[in-house]
């Protein structure tokens, strides 16, 4: 075995494809990295060219024009081909093709420096646009990355290297130290830390041991680890995550979209107007053509929208970035948008403001019947259940070290609880409602009033301490009573907290009886508490909040919160705990289940609302300013050139502050 391992080719670290030794965790601010930009190379070497062809003019007119001509090619090419393919795929006119016509009509009239200028500026903010978003998005070839082609598979005793994608369920894996996770799985084997900071943002490596999880694409620290593969390779964590960064590439929030529409109506006025200042005001006013041309060229460079078309994405990506780094990934920029008008925060309480591991507390037995007896039915009945009530009975079962009967006819009753025959008799284990409702109808419960009354009281008592209690029927007689509790995150009432203070109404949404989820909303201080819900009536209640409140964020995990999360404007899933379904129709996903960072989040949100409302604001002001004083004093093309191109550069700079 040691020859294998010998011989086989070492798998890229993530140390030594993304950071430097003893580089910080974060991404920080990379002059480096801006540098590498394409657009930013291109916009600079126009600059550079720019200058040398002023400093030659008065030695060279014919060279320094050629180098004008070379500017202007390296500094506009990649906007020119964007107008251009607006032009001819969307029949629309942008600001790239207003600012290349703006540049080539100065040079027309022999200003070739201010079009340079105007063609370095433009270039230069547009660079800064585009580093802006890859930055957001976090570079999907570097994420793709992180996922290693190949895995090392245990066989008969012996190791081969083998495609991620022909991993199967159930394979053996494995990981040597430094080396990435190829698959999510279980550690079968050994012990060891493990970085999952590029799948949930926690900047400290996490202990695995036996039975732990550990997901594709983190990195396996000091130790050795043998891993049992639990899901495919279109399946993992790790995929989901790229899948969510690539939808939010296209996901533009609604005020972008109306900036898109309002700049393709606002070029066409833009270039009229322009036209209309070329033609008539030699006829109307007396003036000379030249005059004329370079007051017009003047108005189309202040008059386009270029600062405002900058002044929303480069926030909002900043907004997502900085998110991403914390564990927080937002699908697109339209629910950073809708998060900031938060009104109200309803959480589903098992696995969010719980931990949604409970735990037997209780477990009380009928007259005739036996303890361990009992427990062992209700065990092989709640072993055909998933759901975590039902897997904390079973392993209290296994603590006590019982086994399993065989169960027939075994079926989920649809929001109550399940049932099955064992050795001809039927038993139940579900919600304790059922009292509520024993004798009234056929099928019920026929019990003693003072049966009742025991049971009921029982339950009362048990209730008062947040414990969550559910029946055990011999048939149509309650046979015992078993109570579980779910440990409050630590988190909890620190999460409620935070989204008080910032105004906002925190809600609880649970399938637990009343008496239950008042006990948990006093603990966790929630404003509202909504109780005896079945996925449905979870939807209900969204909507009505969504109605009454406004704005609204549903977190939740499990796959019967997906409904509930669909309905909610935002839908905000847990990443390391949460079902698949749940993940799929969140909006965003809170990758290391850090319910904590939901407030700031939400305060991130509202400040970049705050600077995309600064950006308008000053882009619309500079834009008339400069458009009054060229009718009014003139100004100078260079003058106008700076001052347009400045704000833009400005807005994209003000954006960027999200990011630290």
């Amino acid at each position: 075995m040691q020859e294998a391992t010998k011989s086989m080719p070492r798998i890229s670290s993530y140390d030594e494809q993304f950071k430097k030794p003893g580089a910080p965790k974060g991404r920080k601010f990379d002059p480096k990295a801006m540098l590498q930009n394409t657009e930013m190379q291109a916009a600079l070497g126009s600059g550079l060219l720019m200058l040398l062809a002023w400093s030659l003019s008065g030695w060279s007119p014919a060279l320094s024009i050629c180098l004008y001509v070379v500017s202007y090619t390296l500094g506009g090419w990649i906007k020119a081909k964007e107008g251009v393919k607006t032009l001819v795929k969307e029949h629309d006119l942008d600001v790239n093709l207003l600012m290349i016509a703006a540049a080539l009509g100065a040079a027309s009239i022999g200003y070739w420096n201010e079009g340079a200028m105007l063609i370095f500026i433009f270039a230069l903010s547009g660079a800064l646009e585009s580093y802006t978003m890859d930055r957001s998005r976090k570079d999907i070839s570097s994420l793709m990355a992180l996922k290693p082609a190949t895995a090392l598979r245990i066989e008969q005793g012996a190791m081969n290297e083998v495609a991620i994608d022909d991993l199967a369920i159930g394979d053996l894996l494995l990981v040597r130290p430094g080396e990435l996770i190829p698959a999510d799985g279980t550690v079968y084997r050994g012990e060891s830390s493990v970085d999952q900071a590029s799948i949930t943002g926690e900047s400290v490596p996490v202990e695995k041991y036996y039975g732990d999880e550990v997901f594709a694409g983190t990195l396996n620290g000091e130790g050795a680890l043998y891993i049992e593969v639990t899901k495919s390779a279109e399946h993992t964590l790790f995929s989901k995550i790229v899948k969510m960064v690539e939808d939010a590439e296209s996901e533009v929030p609604e005020s972008q979209r109306f900036i898109k529409k309002f700049e393709a109506i606002y070029a066409r006025i833009v270039v009229a107007l322009t036209l209309a200042l070329i033609f008539l005001p030699p006829f109307v006013l007396n003036w000379s053509w030249s005059d004329t041309f370079y007051k017009a060229m003047v108005f189309l460079v202040v008059a386009s929208p270029c600062a405002l078309v900058s002044s929303i994405m480069p926030a909002m990506l900043s907004a997502i970035s900085r998110s991403a780094r914390k564990g927080i990934l937002f699908k697109g920029g339209a629910h950073l948008e809708n998060m900031a008008h938060t009104a109200v925060v309803a959480f589903d309480k098992t696995g969010t403001l719980t931990e949604g591991k409970p735990e037997v507390t209780d477990f009380i037995v009928g007259e005739g019947y036996h303890r361990l007896e009992l427990l062992r039915v209700s065990a092989s009945i709640e072993s055909m259940s998933r759901h975590p009530l039902a897997e904390a009975i079973v392993r209290e079962a296994e603590n006590e070290c019982l086994e399993m009967w065989s169960v027939q006819d075994s079926r989920s009753l649809t929001g109550w609880g399940v049932e099955g025959v064992i050795a001809g008799k039927l038993w139940k284990v579900g919600k304790s409602n059922i009292l509520d409702e024993a004798g009234t109808e056929d099928g019920k419960p026929a019990l003693r009033a003072e049966d009742l009354a025991f049971w009921r009281e029982q339950r009362a008592t048990l209730e008062k301490d947040g414990k969550t209690v559910s029946v055990i029927l011999d048939g149509d007689q309650i046979a015992g009573m078993v109570a579980l509790m779910d440990t409050m995150r630590p988190q909890a009432e620190e999460a409620v907290r935070k989204l008080q203070e910032l105004g906002i109404k925190v809600a609880m949404l649970t399938g637990d009886r009343a008496a239950t989820a008042q006990a948990i909303g006093v603990k966790t201080g929630v404003d509202l508490v909504f109780a005896d819900l079945l996925p449905e009536d979870k939807v209900k209640h969204i909507a009505a909040l969504r109605e009454q409140y406004g704005h609204t964020v549903m977190v939740g995990d499990g796959v019967n919160d997906a409904p509930a999360l669909a309905q909610a404007t935002v839908g905000m899933g847990m990443g390391m705990k949460g079902s698949g379904a749940a993940l799929e129709v969140a909006d965003v996903v809170l990758m290391n289940d850090n319910i904590e960072e939901i407030a700031s989040t939400i305060s991130l949100a509202r400040r970049s609302q705050r600077i995309v409302k600064q950006n308008m604001t000053f882009a619309i002001s500079v834009i008339a300013l400069l458009i009054i004083s060229n009718f009014t004093e003139g100004i100078a093309l260079p003058f106008g050139v700076v001052g347009h191109e400045g704000s833009t550069i400005l807005v994209i700079l003000n954006g960027l502050r999200l990011l630290r």
